[in-house]
């Protein structure tokens, strides 16, 4: 791996990202033209949004990997702005910045809060929305992603409608119709989606996403009940703000 340098009184700093809130906040960097931003995608979309800046696209190979890789780029700051359910991501970064000695910010958007009318089921995993959907619908909404689709695949009494930006893989429920798609999503396309499948049961994770949540509001309004996946806690002892302008005032006060 070769090193790419800093430029003389350029601070550099490394994003871990996929998000929306990712991609504004290297984009607000960049615009203020004071640091060296590179964005790391995970590389599970196949057909991500990129950000601005410089980009890179894979996993470090574990903790040592990112340690490895923040020393040889002279990485001065790192961002955790991975999805709020990037779990195994979140927990590496705080690992590695402690190694490598990099102050560390976790960017996590608010989780959804139910709004009156709202019929939530909270649970802590998919294992759970699994288990709690037989005595709550027939037919399925599912917009947990492609990656969980073996913990539902064993409800044959289920019809699913699963909705992912690409193609799901291995195991998965047996009675199911897949929709690639991508957010933003509009309150009345979620009205007619629910409606056009007959959705009685709406499963998610409470990713606090704006540009997923019209789903939430039209399944109040057709007295749907949610199966909803309570998010991971951060990982202990990392400073946390819930948005890019937060996170730039952070920047600023650590590297000047």
């Amino acid at each position: 791996m070769t090193a790419h340098p800093t430029a003389p009184g350029l601070r550099h700093v490394l994003i871990l990202g996929g998000t929306a809130e990712a991609r504004e906040l290297a984009a607000a960097l960049v615009a203020g033209g004071r640091v060296r931003v590179t964005s790391s995608l995970a590389g599970r979309v196949a057909a991500p949004r990129l950000p601005v800046g410089e980009v890179r696209v894979g996993g470090f190979g574990g903790v040592e990997g990112l340690v490895r890789w923040a020393r040889e780029h002279g990485v001065d700051a790192l961002v955790d702005a991975t999805h709020p359910f990037a779990e195994v991501m979140s927990a590496n970064a705080a690992r590695a910045a402690a190694a490598a000695g990099v102050p560390l910010l976790a960017l996590r958007r608010p989780g959804w809060e139910p709004q009156p009318g709202d019929v939530w089921h909270r649970v802590a995993s998919l294992d759970g929305a699994a288990a709690a959907l037989p005595a709550l619908g027939r037919r399925v909404f599912l917009t947990t992603g492609r990656m969980g689709l073996a913990r539902f695949a064993h409800l044959d009494g289920l019809w699913f409608l699963v909705r992912s930006v690409d193609a799901p893989e291995g195991p998965r429920p047996p009675r199911m119709k897949t929709l690639l798609d991508r957010g933003p999503f509009t309150l009345e396309g979620e009205r007619a989606l629910l409606a056009a499948h007959r959705i009685d049961v709406l499963v998610t994770k409470d990713s606090g996403a704006a540009a997923t949540a019209p789903k939430l509001t039209a399944a109040r309004e057709a007295g749907v009940p949610v199966v909803l996946v309570t998010r991971p806690p951060a990982p202990a002892g990392v400073a946390t703000v819930p948005g890019p302008a937060e996170a730039v005032a952070w920047l600023r006060d650590r590297l000047g």
